[in-house]
């Protein structure tokens, strides 16, 4: 029996495991929408700006690795996709985007609307193409999804209304080929020099990425086996207990300086599924054992002894077959009694302060570990958020923690919460947000609203662009002041919206404030007025960046006077 391309588009998604679709509806995508409407297994989850479609799609993907689905009219309805594709395409996730194209017979005329989508979307996508007629779909959808799960990406399909109409009777094949690729493990080899170069190490530290994520009790198992202190990531946070006695904390300014302390004074890293970008917290003495399942990136970003092509599970698995007990632990202790001391810093950061005007973000964030359930799923924004959030919040290793992790985009938590809660109704979802981020897609909070997302969203509101002051400020320069702005009250616009909205001001009111939050049904708001002078706490900050920040609050001080 015949379909249509719609349909046969939308039965195929069905089949592989797809039952939702994010988008903004148009005329081109008219067919595309009506077969997902009379699909009963599909459904389509309107938002209000298609950006807000991609970064749920995106937070699908990145949470489950499987594919996920958004798309967005002609011209631009699919340009307003790009931005949000950056987030499944800096983190590698699965995601397919759909675009309408404009009428087949007008292309090359100027029309409406008309661009060149697979030159507009080369950039962010592993695979992207236009179809211009039924008999390509079959094939052209089979490898836009391969290309996706197979090069961990964005695909792109540009469909024009005509060909969503037109009828077929072709089949897509080997639909069991379109899933997540299988863990592949290291060459013998490999394995045996590894083993070799960690026996003639005496202090070995262990550096976790999102890599380890399947193969955490292999990570955990070889730490004990080497008596090796943990560091991770800022995206590896959520994979172990905060309390874990192996587990030191991030590096760089979303860390520690235990851990980057214990990074640089180890004789071996071990750098498992993680390619960290910021290479200045990374040995620099080459002493770097390697393993990650992308050649690209072995030594991309510091210099290693050893590189392994291999995913981590069976490769450690096979590593531990090689590797003796040790005894010392001398190491070990060292960093775990830095860690100590950091944690207590950072726990007397996190008591509230009953005497100033405004609540210490530090406190804000504890108190979220305090409430988020244990399975409970944290998205935080971009901005000095996540370093509130990558500092203060105690995982509870059954958690996850979602966030811009390597596209670093404003305003991307919402969306990404509405995709994630989507998935279940029941789990509770914590949005972790500045107000400068929330206000950029404040819309995709009446999505949350119209499909019944129940996203609690906890806004750190200092009424500026918070990191950008910071990082002004520690350029020695006075805050601009487009760094500052007024904002509406965000407890009201929640109300406005039909659903509840609280806001604390006072130190006092913070634990009411949060009880109220997760007691609410439905969406809800908590509008914290944080303190905008507070300052994270980064490991090694050097002399001259707090010189040329005391001369930056000098500064601010003579120009709210007149004096500059």
């Amino acid at each position: 029996m015949k379909k249509t391309v719609a349909e046969l588009l939308v039965a195929t998604l069905y089949e592989i495991g797809v039952r939702q679709i994010f988008g903004v509806v148009g005329d081109a995508l008219n067919p595309f929408t009506d077969a997902i409407r009379r699909h009963e297994g599909m459904q389509w989850i309107g938002v209000r700006h298609e950006e807000g479609a991609a970064v749920a799609a995106a937070g699908q993907a990145k949470l489950t690795g499987k594919l996920a689905v958004c798309c967005g009219t002609t011209g631009p309805g699919a340009n307003h996709l790009i931005a949000g594709l950056y987030e499944a395409h800096k983190d590698h996730a699965p995601v397919l985007a759909i675009s309408g194209g404009v009428p087949a017979g007008q292309r090359g005329n100027d029309y409406l609307q008309e661009n060149t989508p697979d030159l507009l979307f080369r950039d962010v996508t592993v695979y992207t193409q236009t179809l211009t007629n039924a008999a390509q779909a079959a094939h052209v959808f089979h490898q836009a999804i391969a290309h996706a799960y197979g090069r961990r990406g964005v695909s792109h399909l540009n469909i024009p209304p005509e060909v969503f109409e037109a009828k077929t009777d072709a089949k897509i094949g080997s639909l069991a080929t379109l899933r997540v690729s299988p863990e592949t493990a290291a060459d013998p080899k490999d394995v045996a020099e590894a083993a070799h170069l960690i026996g003639q190490a005496k202090n070995i530290a262990i550096f976790a990425g999102a890599g380890c994520r399947s193969a955490i009790p292999q990570v955990l198992q070889l730490a004990e086996r080497l008596r090796a202190p943990i560091m991770h990531t800022f995206r590896a946070k959520d994979m172990v207990a905060y309390t874990h006695p192996h587990w030191i904390g991030g590096v760089g300014i979303i860390g520690g300086a235990p851990s980057v302390d214990a990074l640089q004074n180890a004789d071996l890293v071990l750098m498992l599924g993680s390619d960290y970008p910021y290479s200045e917290y990374l040995p620099q003495n080459g002493k770097v054992i390697q393993i990650d399942t992308r050649p690209e990136v072995l030594g991309r970003r510091t210099s290693v002894q050893l590189g392994i092509v291999g995913a981590i599970n069976p490769t450690i698995a096979q590593l531990l077959e090689q590797l003796p007990q040790r005894e010392d632990h001398d190491f070990l202790q060292q960093v775990t009694e830095a860690r100590k001391k950091w944690d207590e810093m950072l726990d007397k950061k996190a008591i509230l302060k009953e005497s100033q005007e405004h609540i210490n973000p530090q406190a804000l964030a504890r108190g979220i570990s305090s409430h988020a359930l244990s399975d409970a799923i944290i998205v935080v924004d971009t901005g000095i958020v996540t370093l509130w959030c990558g500092n203060w919040l105690q995982q509870s290793g059954q958690q996850r923690i979602l966030a811009s992790f390597n596209n670093a985009a404003v305003g991307t938590s919402l969306g990404q919460a509405n995709g994630v809660q989507a998935l279940d109704r029941s789990k509770q979802v914590i949005v972790a947000v500045g107000d400068g981020g929330f206000t950029m897609l404040l819309g995709e909070f009446m999505t949350s609203v119209e499909h019944h997302l129940p996203v609690k969203v906890i806004v750190f509101n200092n009424q500026e662009w918070g990191l950008v002051h910071l990082e002004m400020e520690v350029a020695g320069l006075p805050a601009h002041e487009g760094s500052k702005f007024p904002n509406m009250d965000f407890a009201a616009f929640a109300n406005a919206c039909g659903v509840s909205g609280f806001t604390v001001r006072k130190s006092a009111d913070l634990e009411s404030g949060l009880q109220q939050l997760f007691a609410a049904t439905g969406p809800a708001v908590l509008n914290v007025f944080i303190d905008p002078a507070e300052l994270p706490s980064m490991p090694h900050i050097h002399m001259d960046q707090v010189w040329r920040f005391g001369l930056a609050r000098v500064k601010e001080a003579l120009l709210s006077i007149g004096g500059v």
